[in-house]
């Protein structure tokens, strides 16, 4: 993978993070209608991305470290593994692992809420596959990770800013126009779109080591 397609990875998966009402927006409108302002909408974006960012960073850190010390085929069975574990849990407990916060949350709780519903959905885990792509493949087993580190958090930040992005954007049209009447409407099943997205992309880190 070139790195012209790992960072337009990043970016796609951080917009599709984006799209997701439980990684923030909805919970930003909803903050918004509470207190009756649209500046609360647009300052909860700020927690919600640095809560998310910190949660997809310290499993990119992790996946870096592993790579440092493991050969890396292993890191990527164990990788596809864990993505298809989480998706398993994701679809058997997508109604009971719910992270709940009320309207008079704080801005460090709701960059709390957002690491944990990040976490909880394993949104880190899924920028496995691009991450081993950026950082893994240009070394070996040993080599240390300061180099990949940086690249891991590189694209860390990429995708942080497509998912502010998108998520500020659809805060913004739903809160001003839409209204949160519209999921009743026109929602999509995402918590199925995430399933698969999980197994996806651990079908391919374990198919990619045979």
């Amino acid at each position: 993978m070139t790195d012209t397609w790992s960072w337009l990875t990043f970016a796609g998966l951080g917009a599709f993070h984006g799209l997701n009402p439980a990684m923030g927006w909805l919970f930003a409108v909803a903050l918004g209608l509470h207190r009756q302002s649209r500046t609360v909408v647009m300052v909860s974006l700020v927690p919600i991305a640095l809560g998310h960012a910190t949660s997809v960073a310290t499993v990119a850190g992790l996946l870096v470290l592993a790579g440092a010390f493991i050969p890396h085929n292993l890191v990527r069975v164990g990788a596809g593994a864990a993505l298809l574990a989480w998706a398993a849990y994701h679809w058997h407990f997508r109604h009971r692992h719910r992270v709940r916060f009320g309207m008079q949350v704080g801005l460090w709780g709701l960059a709390a809420w957002s690491f944990l519903m990040a976490a909880a959905h394993g949104a880190g885990l899924m920028l496995w596959p691009v991450l081993m792509g950026t950082c893994l493949d240009s070394g070996t087993a040993g080599a240390g990770f300061a180099s990949p580190l940086t690249s891991a958090f590189t694209g860390v930040g990429i995708h942080t800013l497509a998912m502010m992005t998108t998520t500020a954007a659809i805060a913004v049209v739903v809160h001003e126009w839409l209204g949160v009447a519209v999921l009743r409407s026109a929602w999509l099943n995402f918590d199925l779109l995430w399933v698969a997205a999980l197994v996806t992309t651990g079908v391919l880190l374990v198919g990619n080591v045979f």
